[in-house]
């Protein structure tokens, strides 16, 4: 045969094939189990693409520049001149939260706001757009607002019950609102971004008296080419950078996409984790669906492939065809999961409407071919290796039916197919922890599943005796027994399904709910900064006669750590981003003879008033590489202050009290500039707020309990998005133990066949496969939940940095769970087997 005419045969065979299997169905959860896994990455695929698209393309508008140095001091002279003398446009601005008051004719009301303080020439880059009558049209505004006026947020009238033309005290100010902001090109992520924004000019700033030694104040000059000339930026920014290394400028950086202020990044990090592990888990059960299910469909097609080959056809023609067969499937299966992605990706944005708040571009090409390259991968890499074994079966079979059974796939092709879709797993995760994680702790547990679940093979097999059990439950140990490598396989496919779905149970409810119980009933909520050291002892007169008698109070200094046993300290000393963050800026220090009562010292000793100490957290120990004996160096507004490390502290961060990383065991420090902090839950008086910002104008009374209901507002437009996608991994579990179980149908449909001839009845061989069931889908939940408890903990810990422990009844929970899942899968999936008649079933199992 000349390979001109082998080819169209080959095609030809091929395209029947593949309509027939498809109308029998035996390429169902094949092309289930790839359609959901495609669907469901190019989902979280398309929504990240056209994210990123998005923050690329306004990158500028999001900076409110070209580029930006932010300084928690005001910016160097220096920088500013040299920006001025290349020819580029500046704008400066200085950015903090504060109280913003009612007139007391108004009412008096009080609430946190995000102050910020522009120049005439704000903004750079982008268009800020106000309206100058409540309701009406918007108008792109020119500069920023004039002096003696503030533009604000409209939440800020609502809150305060306020109107256009009234005045606004902040600080000692009096300022007439001006206009209501509905557009902020440069409104940055963080806490203050979920106060409403108060704007005024940054020459109105010093009459507010809020700037304080002490102040957390983030000054923000911003930079832009005349035109669309990037290049002198370019050089500008690479001079600073120079510039902050060689002069040792801390607490100055240059922003970026990355690190500035882009709203939608910051906000939407958590949730694009948590919408990659379910994607990656979907992926992982549908690689375990399609290996079950491409090995059953090659045994049903033995006896098929024989007799082609007594009709001559060649082992390569087979080979080809059924190659073909499972690329057109492939194909197939891969184009309908990326038309479901793409639909799903507009649901997510829908979902979490009010983050995404601007036009994203459309999305490019990229996630379709990377879920066309998912689905081929795993039909080829894990469903063709059995299914090429079809080309291999000799003639023979069709008179013997012992010869020809498949083999265990090479190791080698097994191999290659688990690296490579590992390596699409890693690379569409986006995070190399999580990754890790999801994929290194299901290959770790399949292992595991294995042995043990071949350790209970051999025990059940003396666990059972004949004499005094039951004959349904000898008959179904002894049916789990005879098929060793079938229980293994059955145990541990289940076990990977059943881990998923625990796993994303797990994260849903325990982490995220254990996140939002944090906070103790009792926990304070308002956290009151910036008191000056005169207003002491009216601020606790105050608290006490409003009825508050726990509070927390203590002093607060800002300092920059300096050097560490004498050697100097910089971010470059460093090569964790968390360490150099904090080497970067200023530490909130604080002072006190007594150990706060929410401090635990695990090493070392706290000595009241001892001189030349100092106290640190261990969690920064641990980062900064600090240990007892270590001497640090800090600059507090200029002044030098060492101390020695006598104790290392753990924190209950929890607990919402004041902590402080680094404590000097000191009852005085008259030498350093002081600022105060207290928290204390605030008594259900009505005007409590409003009082104290009366009373005390330049504090910043922080109501902890509206912010953290703001950022789970945040959270729970994630949440919803993952439960959503979380339909996707559930489906594909549900395929999963579908395969598992109706893998042995034919092997079941010969044993109850013999037994069926020996005199068994159906309501007996019904509670034997129900037992088996059972058994198999107990193990299976109890395994899968016991590693679930693990491998959540390693992502509650290293990739959602959560602090969480699992509740001791999620192993019996499993093991319920899956044997009732094990029970309805073999019910649909097994049903047929025992409803056959009895010569159909003796047919069967003899042909």
């Amino acid at each position: 045969m000349t390979a001109t005419s082998f080819a169209p045969s080959a095609w030809r065979l091929a395209w029947r094939q593949t309509v027939r299997d498809f109308r029998a169905g035996e390429l169902r959860l094949l092309v289930v189990a790839v359609m959901l896994a495609v669907a469901a990455l190019t989902a979280v695929g398309f929504f990240a693409n056209r994210l990123n698209t998005g923050l690329e393309r306004d990158a500028a508008q999001l900076l409110g520049g070209d580029a930006v140095v932010a300084s928690d001091k005001p910016t160097p002279d220096a920088l500013v001149a040299d920006a001025q003398a290349r020819g580029l446009r500046i704008t400066r601005s200085a950015v903090f939260p504060s109280m913003g008051r009612a007139p007391d004719e108004r009412g008096g009301a009080s609430r946190l706001v995000a102050v910020k303080a522009v120049d005439s020439s704000y903004p750079l880059r982008g268009r800020l757009r106000t309206q100058t009558t409540a309701g009406g049209p918007e108008e792109a505004a020119t500069g920023g607002p004039a002096p003696g006026t503030v533009w604000v947020d409209a939440a800020v009238l609502e809150s305060l019950g306020l109107k256009l033309g009234d005045a606004l005290l902040l600080g000692d100010a009096s300022l007439r609102i001006d206009r209501i902001i509905t557009i902020e090109p440069d409104r940055g992520a963080g806490f203050i971004s979920f106060a409403p924004r108060v704007m005024l000019a940054l020459s109105d700033l010093p009459a507010t008296g809020l700037i304080q030694p002490a102040s957390r104040v983030t000054y923000r000059l911003a930079v832009a080419a005349p035109g669309n000339s990037l290049a002198e930026v370019g050089r500008y920014v690479n001079d600073v950078k120079q510039r902050i290394e060689r002069d040792a400028l801390r607490g100055v950086d240059v922003e970026s996409l990355e690190n500035g202020s882009p709203q939608m990044r910051r906000t939407l990090d958590r949730g694009e984790k948590f919408l990659n592990l379910v994607a990656l888990l979907a992926a992982l059960l549908a690689a375990v669906a399609v290996a079950i299910a491409a090995r059953d469909f090659a045994n049903r097609h033995l006896d098929d492939c024989a007799m082609l080959r007594v009709l001559g056809q060649p082992q390569r023609s087979i080979a080809l065809s059924y190659g073909l067969e499972f690329g057109l499937v492939g194909v197939a299966a891969s184009l309908l999961g990326v038309a479901i992605g793409f639909g799903v990706h507009h649901v997510f944005i829908w979902l979490l409407a009010g983050l995404v708040q601007t036009e994203l571009p459309p999305p490019g090409v990229w996630p379709a071919f990377f879920g066309l390259g998912v689905g081929l991968t795993l039909l080829l890499g894990f469903g063709l290796p059995p299914v090429l074994q079809l080309a291999r079966v000799p003639p023979l079979r069709v008179i013997r039916r012992d010869v020809g059974t498949l083999k265990a796939s090479s190791l080698l092709v097994l191999a290659a197919g688990t690296l490579g879709f590992a390596g699409l797993l890693l690379a569409v995760s986006s995070d190399l922890k999580l990754g890790l994680i999801a994929v290194g702790g299901f290959a770790a547990a399949v292992l595991v599943f294995a042995a043990l679940s071949w350790v209970a093979v051999q025990v059940l097999r003396r666990a059972v005796p004949e004499s005094r059990a039951p004959r349904w439950l000898v008959l179904a140990t002894r049916q789990i027994a005879a098929r060793p490598a079938f229980a293994v396989l059955q145990v541990s496919s289940l076990s990977v399904g059943l881990l998923a779905l625990a796993l994303l149970v797990l994260l849903r409810t325990d982490l995220i709910d254990s996140w939002r119980a944090a906070t103790p009933p009792n926990a304070p909520n308002r956290f009151v900064i910036n008191l000056q050291p005169d207003q002491a002892d009216a601020f606790q007169g105050a608290l006490k006669q409003a009825g508050v008698e726990r509070y927390d109070w203590f002093p607060m200094i800002r300092g920059r750590l300096v050097a560490i046993n004498g050697k100097p300290v910089t971010p470059e000393s460093y090569a964790d981003g968390r360490a150099r963050r904090l080497v970067d800026r200023e530490f909130n220090l604080s002072h006190d003879a007594k150990l706060p009562e929410q401090n635990q010292v695990i090493a070392g000793r706290w000595t009241p008033d001892e001189p030349d100490a100092v106290s640190v957290e261990s969690g920064l120990a641990e980062t900064l590489g600090l240990k007892l004996g270590d001497r640090m160096r800090f600059d507090i507004g200029g002044t030098l202050r060492e101390g020695r490390i006598t104790s290392l502290r753990k924190l209950d961060f929890a607990s919402m009290r004041v902590n402080f990383f680094v404590m000097f065991p000191l009852a005085q420090m008259d030498d350093v500039g002081t600022t105060y902090i207290s928290a204390f839950r605030a008594p259900d008086q009505p005007g409590f707020d409003n009082q104290l910002s009366r009373d005390f104008p330049n504090i910043t009374n922080v109501n902890v309990a509206a912010s953290l209901a703001q950022v789970q507002g945040v959270l729970d437009q994630v949440i919803r998005a993952v439960e959503f996608l979380f339909g996707f991994t559930l489906a594909a579990g549900l395929v999963v133990l579908f395969a598992a179980i109706t893998a042995t149908r034919e092997a079941r449909s010969r044993e109850f066949a013999i037994m069926r001839a020996m005199g068994a009845g159906r309501t007996l061989l019904a509670r034997v496969q129900r037992t088996e069931l059972l058994g198999v889908g107990a193990l299976a939940g109890l395994l899968a939940s016991s590693a679930a408890m693990g491998v959540g903990w390693a992502l509650a810990r290293y990739a959602f940095e959560f602090s969480w422990t699992a509740p001791w009844w999620v192993p019996l929970a499993g093991t319920v769970a899956g044997a009732l899942l094990a029970l309805a899968a073999g019910w649909w999936g097994l049903r047929e087997v025992l409803r056959r008649p009895v010569v159909e079933t003796l047919r069967r199992a003899q042909a």
